[in-house]
């Protein structure tokens, strides 16, 4: 499975009473605020009558199984401005509340309305969390919850973030053997009932299905993959080698010490060939003594993306990259080589190396304080 995460499917007698259930307050929710913005200088949307739109601002709904654990996940990531826990795109006719729709045959899914400042954060950054911490293999469900209203998805709102939303999606089909993910115009959202509001702020034991683990690093995010777009087939031919091109498109591996950089003691950091997404630091390379380029840690575990690849005849971790998810190379654990006991064994036609030196000048400057000696 995607991001080497078992999903328990539970068998189910009866109704079910998911284990995001709550009561919800008799008091219908507020409409959302925008801070610093006055109610004359803006009109909701005809989709969502709580969002009052904004200059400078952006939105985009997504819908990741419980709607408590992905509200605290974008709300941990900088430049995320609000976040609501709603119900979205189910039937026109129906108004939703919480308990009709657990009942399953209102269409409406479990979503968050992400309110965002595109000066701080891209959508890129923002869908690639999201997708990595669900599961896009299966329907209408997510961890032990199943149901209707579990159904992932992604509700756009103009033609700008359909652009992107379709763009991110096509890089995350390439990743998985099935895709279930629902990429549609946003129809209608409506606030959920209070209780559900912040509910993992007000109950920091409570049910979540996505892992504390993966909450905090995407607080730490670090490299904006919103920087370094994915080129297209035709560019990505022309711009590299063969031997690069077999390795980062067709998961192929250049010979042990005959490559650039296993042998690289220069500082500076590691970018990915395609993108120029950066991948990792001079500061935590290592001799492995394996004839490959080793390393303790990316310089942003968000840049990476580990996957099951069960090619020839072994069981490994797959390296790829998020943005370009370029072949990288494999990650090993408990290797006695490493410092850390991680060894991420990647190869030199994966990357280009920037020196130190030239960092400021190629767009990179802003990494100085995290490439250790």
């Amino acid at each position: 499975m995607k991001n080497l995460k078992i999903i328990g499917l539970v068998t189910l007698v009866g109704l079910v009473i998911s284990a995001c259930s709550g009561i919800p307050q008799e008091t219908p929710a507020q409409p959302g605020e925008v801070e610093g913005i006055e109610e004359s200088m803006i009109e909701p949307t005809a989709q969502d009558p709580n969002y009052e739109p904004a200059e400078g601002v952006n939105v985009i709904y997504l819908a990741g199984g419980c709607f408590w654990g992905m509200e605290k996940l974008m709300q941990t990531i900088p430049g995320v401005i609000d976040v609501v826990s709603g119900y979205a795109n189910g039937k026109a006719d129906i108004e939703p509340d919480y308990y009709r729709v657990v009942g399953g045959d209102t269409g409406y899914r479990e979503t968050v309305r992400v309110v965002y400042d595109p000066e701080r954060v891209s959508l890129d950054a923002l869908l690639f969390a999201y997708f990595h911490v669900i599961d896009p293999t299966i329907e209408n469900a997510q961890g032990n919850d199943i149901g209707t209203q579990y159904q992932t998805g992604v509700y756009y709102v103009g033609e700008e973030s359909q652009a992107i939303v379709e763009r991110i999606a096509a890089i995350e089909r390439e990743r998985t053997p099935a895709f279930m993910v629902e990429i549609e115009p946003l129809e209608r959202f409506y606030d959920a009932e209070e209780y559900h509001q912040d509910y993992l702020d007000k109950n920091p034991t409570g049910y979540c299905h996505i892992s504390p683990s993966e909450i905090k690093a995407a607080g730490e995010m670090i490299v904006d993959p919103g920087d370094y777009p994915l080129p297209s087939d035709e560019e990505i031919k022309n711009m590299l080698t063969d031997l690069q091109y077999q390795v980062t498109q067709n998961a192929g591996t250049e010979p042990a010490f005959n490559n650039e950089f296993y042998d690289n003691h220069g500082q500076g950091i590691y970018v990915d060939v395609v993108t120029g997404e950066p991948l990792f630091s001079s500061g935590d390379k290592f001799e492995s003594g394996t004839g490959w380029p080793s390393f303790t840690k990316p310089i942003d575990e968000n840049t990476v993306r580990l996957m099951e690849d069960t090619s020839h005849g072994m069981v490994r971790v797959e390296v790829r990259s998020r943005a370009g998810n370029s072949h990288l190379g494999h990650v090993f654990y408990n290797d006695p080589s490493s410092p850390s006991g991680t060894r991420y064994c990647i190869n030199s036609a994966a990357l280009r190396f920037i020196p130190l030196d030239d960092l400021e000048k190629e767009g990179y400057g802003y990494l100085l304080s995290h490439i250790s000696p």
